[in-house]
């Protein structure tokens, strides 16, 4: 059985935390783990599994790499989505990656919370064996409440103990409605995880959208790999239909199979599901960083850098970060989805990046910038490297705060060490790179007429991306 990991999520509505570079499954929000993390290592104890296949965002691929090197995971392949095209070919990719089309794809969102881990792995090993079957499994959550923001799967003849033919998919329903969906026990709610063979999951697609199975086909063929990476087509898969699992295959085919479960599971899909599932204190209190409360009742209160104050309040969300703050009642959580909407219509850089960004080589912060000058504290890992670049709009100061760095400059090579400083004029052929064994951190001051990112021209770059 092989895992397959759906990373294509934005995570808008946990906005400040989430933003579209940097999405929720890669933030550690339950425990000291990241999602993704967690998704993988829940499974630890399932027997006969696989190196995972991952399918991401091709923006996200340094940081998925990393974090699975993090918890020891050498994955099988990592593909690369050019741009999001819904979860049904994401899964088709992953199917064609597969070694063999009898090998059984157990598919799993990224950012889910799932609390009973032990009985999640027993429903896996029961999907497991009627996925070897020829049948395609979902997983359906026992419902809690009459819950209207998630799908239903409503349940029909019984398969085998604790499974049952699938009858329908129903859409997100009105309350009234939901309520009814509880009170029968027949209907579950819809958690996107699935178990199948990799070869009958194809044949399906065919039968029910031969022109998604073309063009990912097309696209595959046609991917290059480096390092880790499959990288599709961008022309090719763009050209691919859009669909989920459930309306290009699940719903059309008459082998699916739903198995009910009770997990524990939650697909923190806002503030206020994140605060179900995360430890609180004596006034039901969610609390993370430097916060003090006075007075203060089931909240949810996240605090990244500054103490944040509560008092004589209640029901609130209040998430701090290092470039915005956001507070809402915990009621109306999902309207931060419009304020990124906002922020995207008005072109603000905070609906996609944090003022930390990651790159493969470690980190920078931007912490003052005005017209003609900005700074930054760098981060280089040991043995990473920068590309060989240069600038036509601005000049660089750099100066070594702890650790060593192994500068390039034209033809000169110049080692520093902390307290040290250079200066790279505009136009210069630069390289930096960390020789040493502990982080190199440094400032950096940068001056000139534009001070973009994409102000670079690289002439050598071990990460692959000459192209971009």
């Amino acid at each position: 059985m092989i895992p397959v990991i759906l990373s294509g999520g934005s995570g808008t509505r946990l906005w400040p935390l989430s933003r579209g570079h940097h999405p929720k499954q890669f933030l550690p929000l339950v425990s000291e783990k990241t999602m993704i993390q967690e998704t993988l290592n829940r499974l630890d104890g399932v027997i006969g599994l696989k190196p995972p296949i991952a399918v991401c965002n091709e923006e996200h691929r340094f940081m998925m790499a990393e974090q699975l090197w993090e918890i020891g995971c050498k994955p099988s392949a990592i593909i690369l989505e050019p741009v999001g095209k819904n979860t049904a070919p994401a899964v088709a990719m992953a199917a064609l990656a597969a070694s063999s089309k009898d090998d059984v794809l157990l598919v799993l969102p990224a950012d889910h919370v799932i609390e009973n881990k032990k009985a999640f792995q027993q429903s896996v090993e029961q999907a497991k064996k009627l996925a070897e079957q020829g049948l395609l499994v979902t997983f359906g959550i026992i419902p809690t409440g009459p819950e209207t923001g998630y799908g239903y799967i409503k349940g029909g003849e019984q398969v085998m103990e604790g499974s049952f033919a699938v009858a329908s998919f129903v859409e997100k329903p009105s309350i009234e409605t939901a309520k009814e969906y509880v009170r029968s026990g027949d209907y579950f709610w819809n958690s996107g995880m699935f178990a199948f063979k990799a070869g009958r999951y194809l044949e399906e697609l065919e039968k029910f959208n031969p022109e998604m199975l073309s063009s990912c086909k097309k696209a595959y063929e046609a991917a290059t790999r480096d390092l880790d990476f499959t990288r599709l087509d961008k022309e090719l898969f763009s050209a691919c239909p859009a669909d989920s699992i459930d309306y290009a295959v699940m719903e059309k085919t008459d082998q699916a199979v739903v198995i009910p479960i009770d997990v524990g599971w939650n697909d923190v899909g806002s503030w206020s599901a994140l605060w179900e599932v995360t430890q609180k204190d004596q006034d039901e209190n969610a609390i993370h960083g430097d916060v003090l409360t006075i007075d203060t009742k089931n909240s949810f209160v996240h605090a990244e850098g500054r103490l944040v104050v509560t008092i004589g309040v209640q029901d609130l969300v209040v998430v701090e970060t290092d470039d915005a703050v956001m507070v809402a009642p915990k009621e109306r959580v999902q309207e931060v989805k419009a304020i990124v909407d906002q922020l995207k219509s008005a072109q603000r850089k905070e609906a996609a990046w944090h003022r930390k960004v990651y790159r493969p080589w470690g980190h920078y912060d931007s912490v003052d910038e005005g017209e003609r000058h900005q700074t930054k504290r760098i981060v280089v890992k040991p043995g990473a490297k920068l590309s060989v670049q240069k600038h036509h709009h601005r000049a660089e100061h750099w100066i070594i705060v702890k650790g060593t760095a192994l500068v390039t400059k034209n033809d000169e090579q110049i080692l520093l060490s902390e307290n040290e400083s250079i200066y790279i004029p505009l136009g210069t052929v630069h390289c930096l790179e960390n020789p040493g064994v502990i982080p190199l951190e440094m400032v950096e001051v940068q001056s000139g007429s534009y001070l973009g990112e994409d102000d670079i021209v690289r002439y050598e770059d071990k990460y692959g991306r000459l192209k971009e």
